[in-house]
């Protein structure tokens, strides 16, 4: 999970690099950002169901080699739009197959050591470092290292063999049942009707990447004249800022998180409140001070709101549907990575800091509706089901 989000997330800071090298527009680099989506959403939508059925294992292993290969194919073609697009959905299908079933995956074996509250946990922290480091170490390598436009590539290429490789011997947790069911049955979801899905978690979901995408894709470029003639260092360090910050706050996410009530979601919203009306403040000032904070807030929602989101998923669905549900909860937090992309296309016709403000209203109107869930179910009793109120 570590080594492909590292992938996933090493496009983020040379989006400035594309814009400055390659001479792509601003909305073209953003709709490549998001393009990875295209490969995400069927990846987690068919992946994680049918691993429900099929097992883990031979639905993860093939996520390390489909991440390799979109790293070679964007360090091979820097100034093609088309080579662009493909190796980001390559990282994207590898990315929606780890989020998916490695999620559930690392769930269920916390579960089987006695830890079965880690899970949600352990899962996020993983990827928000390799999101973060993979960031890190692109942007560096892309500012100061030799052939920058394909450096940071080979790296992940590197890492995601390594990692490949390490997940080998680890045990299946679910294996498959000896008559499999119909291909059309493996892929319904149920537990998408439940009501707390709905009330609860769909709200927040865009969120989780609305923030980061706010934070890292939108305001870097914002300040491209105002970074001392290093954009893409100062893309990289927004990055990081954004989601060290997130990473913090996963540590601490299980002192807010509760299956009595939603308040882990609340919180969350909360803090993507301020942090899009800081996101206001910093595009109307460019202020270097409030784009750090800015970016730090939204990192904090973030952090809080994967951690929040997959906690109730792992409580309303069974084992037979926790990676199927687990997949509708990224597939509808991957919409939020679209952000940029609508930010840009729209920034002809208003300000950015209008725009900023806007999301904010959103936001509030999201948390008053996760709000008014706040009780609406209960546990059960020790199995972790919850009932109606």
């Amino acid at each position: 999970m570590f080594a492909v989000a590292w992938g996933g997330n090493e496009f983020t800071p040379l989006l400035v690099m594309y814009r400055e090298v390659s001479h792509l527009s601003a909305l073209t680099v953003n709709v490549l950002l998001a393009a990875y989506v295209l490969g995400i959403v069927p990846a987690l939508l068919i992946g994680g169901p049918l691993s429900d059925r099929y097992g883990r294992r031979p639905l993860l292993l093939p996520a390390a080699p489909l991440g390799i290969v979109g790293s070679l194919v964007l360090a091979l073609g820097p100034a093609s739009v088309p080579a662009l697009a493909a190796g980001r959905v390559l990282s994207g299908l590898a990315l929606g197959l780890v989020m998916a079933v490695g999620t559930t995956w690392v769930a269920e074996l916390s579960a089987a050591t006695g830890a079965p509250r880690a899970g949600a946990r352990r899962a996020s922290l993983a990827l928000t470092l390799g999101f973060l480091l993979g960031a890190g170490f692109a942007g560096v390598l892309a500012q100061w290292g030799p052939w920058g436009t394909g450096t940071p590539y080979v790296l992940h290429a590197v890492v995601a063999l390594v990692a490949g490789l390490a997940v080998l011997p680890v045990p299946e947790t679910h294996p498959a049942p000896a008559t499999p069911g119909r291909l059309r049955d493996d892929l319904r979801v149920p537990a998408v009707g439940h009501r707390r899905f709905l009330r609860v978690v769909l709200p927040l979901a865009p969120w989780v990447f609305g923030a980061v995408g706010s934070a890292y894709a939108v305001l870097p470029g914002l300040m491209r004249e105002h970074t001392g003639g290093m954009p893409i260092a100062f893309s990289a360090l927004l990055t990081v800022v954004t989601l060290a910050v997130g990473f913090g706050v996963q540590q601490l996410a299980r002192l807010v998180d509760t299956s009595r009530s939603a308040r882990a979601s609340v919180v969350a919203l909360g803090i993507l409140v301020v942090g899009m009306a800081l996101a206001a403040w910093a595009s109307a000032t460019l202020a270097l001070p409030v784009v750090l904070l800015a970016a730090a807030v939204l990192g904090a929602g973030y952090g809080l709101a994967l951690v929040a989101g997959l906690s109730e998923v792992q409580r309303i669905a069974t084992p037979d549907d926790l990676a199927g549900l687990t997949a509708v909860y990224y597939s509808a937090a991957y919409l939020g990575f679209f952000v940029p992309a609508v930010l840009a296309w729209l920034s002809t016709r208003w300000p950015y800091p209008a725009m900023f403000t806007a999301g904010a209203v959103v936001a509030t109107g999201c948390l008053v509706v996760v709000a008014a869930a706040w009780r609406a179910h209960l546990p059960a009793g020790d199995g972790g089901t919850v009932r109606m109120r």
